[in-house]
Formats: structure tokens, sequence, C-alpha cells
């Protein structure tokens, strides 16, 4: 059989009984859809949370922290030592005092914290309002980014309108002999909020370390930040710093961990899905079969006139792929259609309600290509046994079949 005859008397069901047809196909496209609304909610979800952290380099460090349970303590030379071992490329420390915030009048007791635009990379600290720090601004000392708990602190709900205000802070150092005798250091200086981080829960303010050092000598950090060369001495690096007795925190495990969670969320949700979709193709296997049955006399003409059993065989598969094929591509524009409006409807009112935008529903290209291929091989199942029946038929018990 030829391939143009076989396109043609595979797609003739379409003319013959076209209503049966697309509702076997509408049948297969709600079965699928099911699946692809559900698999996209678990993307929607893990995209969500990945989207708060920042890849690249900050995928490519680590937290570095003193215990306290060998006395130690990061330094400017703990500091070079670590920038000296191997593998690592860049370390960015972090200083923190308490201090005291002033805005209109109104006063609340926050931490002032001193780093390089580099510790924000690698620490994926970013912003919900206004800007982060970049390298351009180490040499301006008249800016500040707050976290959203000091806002609170002031009973400021718009974020964005708290953008340009300008605040003044005193630090407050404690004595270096080890008493309860605090020294209250005075910042004239105002500065402005240039950006608010993500960092819920905390009371941070966080300047330039250089603008830091202007008013008390940073002697010990509170942590650092270690940039290692590539993702593969992560490990390495970790072990090493553990084994000096620092605390390591690593954010690549974090996401990796995270991921594998959202992944099991996903076989979840693609089970309760793929329920819809097996019983979508027990209703195409049943259609299929009645067909074999309604045409039984036509196979018989067929083979009369010199079509084979691989004929017949191909035809009734041709049928049953493409039914399940068509159902994929059903499903996919319907679970499309109906994530795009969820997330159109909820946008909508996070906008008159002052939240945040999010896409609850996420369909990645490969995962939309791999569901039409399924529905296909889906369909190529359960027309496979009819269509071997179909081969099997005497064709002289097949002519007499009324």
């Amino acid at each position: 059989m030829q391939l143009a005859d076989l396109a043609r008397l595979s797609t003739r069901m379409f003319k013959t009984n076209p209503m049966r047809t697309w509702l076997t196909i509408l049948g297969m496209g709600v079965g699928t859809g099911a699946v692809v609304v559900l698999v996209g909610l678990g993307f929607g979800l893990q995209k969500i949370i990945l989207e708060q952290i920042v890849f690249g380099e900050t995928l490519l460090s680590l937290g570095v922290s003193a215990t306290g349970a060998r006395s130690l303590s990061i330094t400017d030379e703990v500091v070079a030592e670590f920038e000296d071992m191997e593998h690592i490329i860049d370390v960015a420390p972090l200083a923190r005092y308490p201090a005291l915030i002033t805005y209109k009048g109104l006063t609340g007791n926050v931490f002032i914290q001193g780093a390089e635009p580099a510790y924000l990379r690698y620490g994926g600290i970013t912003t919900t309002a206004g800007d982060v720090f970049v390298e351009e601004d180490i040499a301006n000392g008249h800016e500040i980014m707050l976290s959203p708990a000091v806002l609170k602190l002031f009973g400021i709900e718009d974020a964005e309108g708290f953008i340009g205000q300008e605040v003044n802070f005193r630090l407050l150092i404690p004595a270096e002999d080890g008493t309860d005798a605090i020294t209250e250091i005075n910042i004239e200086k105002r500065y402005r909020v240039k950006g608010i981080t993500k960092e819920e829960g905390v009371l941070n303010a966080l300047m330039m370390l250089p603008e830091l050092r202007n008013y008390v000598g940073v002697e010990e950090y509170d942590r650092a930040q270690v940039r290692v060369e590539s993702s593969e001495f992560l490990n390495v690096v970790e072990e090493a710093l553990i084994e000096e007795g620092y605390r390591v925190t690593a954010l690549s495990k974090t996401v990796e961990q995270a991921s594998q969670i959202f992944q099991g969320i996903q076989v979840v949700l693609a089970t309760f899905g793929g329920i819809a979709l097996i019983v979508s193709a027990i209703g195409m296997f049943n259609t299929m079969t009645v067909t074999l049955l309604e045409r039984t006399k036509e196979i018989g003409i067929m083979r009369t006139i010199g079509a084979s059993p691989r004929d017949i065989k191909m035809l009734f598969v041709s049928e049953s792929i493409i039914v399940g094929f068509l159902g994929g591509i059903s499903g996919i524009v319907m679970g499309v259609i109906l994530g795009f409006s969820v997330n159109i409807m909820l946008n909508i009112a996070a906008s008159q309600f002052g939240g945040q935008s999010v896409s609850l529903f996420s369909f990645p290209a490969p995962f939309l290509i791999f569901i039409a291929v399924f529905s296909g091989s889906v369909g190529y199942l359960t027309g496979i046994f009819p269509a071997r029946r179909a081969s099997l038929l005497n064709p002289l018990d097949a002519i007499r079949y009324e």
C-alpha cells in the first residue's frame, strides 16, 4: 500500500464518522489535558521557589561562618588564607554590628551589615524593590539597603514608595574587654534607601564595607562567601573548610534538594493525571474495537483485491496514532489555555491587592513535545490489538460478515 493511499484511508474516519472520531479525540484530550495541567502546576511551583535563588555564581559559592567550638574567628588574615586555598578564586566577607535606625523621628533596633557587591552576588541577595549594590557603589557612601522587616518596624507597606527615603544610624559597639559596656557611635550622615532585599524575618541594613570602616575598626567578620572555581570542586572545598572547624552552607545543595522534592511532586501529580489518561485510552480502545466490527466486510474486500495483512494492520495502527496524537495536541491546547488563564487571573488579583505577580503554571517546551509524542504512543498501544485482529481475519469470512 502506497503512503498516499494509507494517509487517505487513515483519515477517512473524519468523513464517515466525524462525531465519534472527534469525541474520541476530545476524550483523549481531556485525559492528556489533565496530565498537562497537573504537571504544569508542579513545574510552576518549582519555578516560583527556584526563582528566589540567583543562579550562576550563587551556586558556585559557599557560606562560611565560625562555629565557636574551636574559638575560631574570621579575620582579614583568615580571609587571605581562604583566598590562598586551592580551587578558591575569591572571598567576600561580611561584618555585622547592632545599631539603631531612625526614620522621621522613629527609632528601632537593627543590625548594620557591611559588605561589598561580590558578597551580594555570591550570597544570592536580590531586591523586591529598588536596586542591589554594584561595583560602582563601593565609592558611594550615601546609600543603604534594608530588609522588609525594617519597613514593618516603621509601619511601611509600600516598598517601592520607600525607595529614596533617608534614614540615619547609631552604631552600638560592644566593649572589647568582654564586659557589657556598649559604645554608641552616632553617624551624622543620612543614608538614602537604594533597595529592599528579600531577606524576610531579619532586621538588617546593608551598607558598603568601606563605608562601615569609616566608623568602626572591623577586626572580625560575621561570615564570608567563598567563590569556588567550578561545581566539581564544591565538595572538596567544603570538606576542607569543615575539617578546619568552620560551618559551611552550600546553596547548590538546597537547590538540588528542592529539585528532588519537586520531581516527586510532579510524579504524584502526573499519576493523578495519568488516571484520567488511562480512562481516555480505554475509551479509545473501545472505539477502535467497534470500528473493527463495523469495517469487517470492508477488510474482507480489501484483502480480496490484494491488500496484505500488513497493510490492514498499518491502516488501523495509523488511525489510532492519528487519533492519539490529535488527542494529545488538543489536550496540550486545553491545558495550556487553562494554565495561562489561571496565571492571568492570579496576576490581575495580585496587582489589585498589591501583591507580586507569579506564574502558578509553567509549561516547558520539551515537556509539551514529550506529551505530544507520548499521546501518539498511547494511540499506537490502544490500536495495536484491534489492528492485529483485523490483519488476521479470514477474507472470505470477513466478506460474509453481516
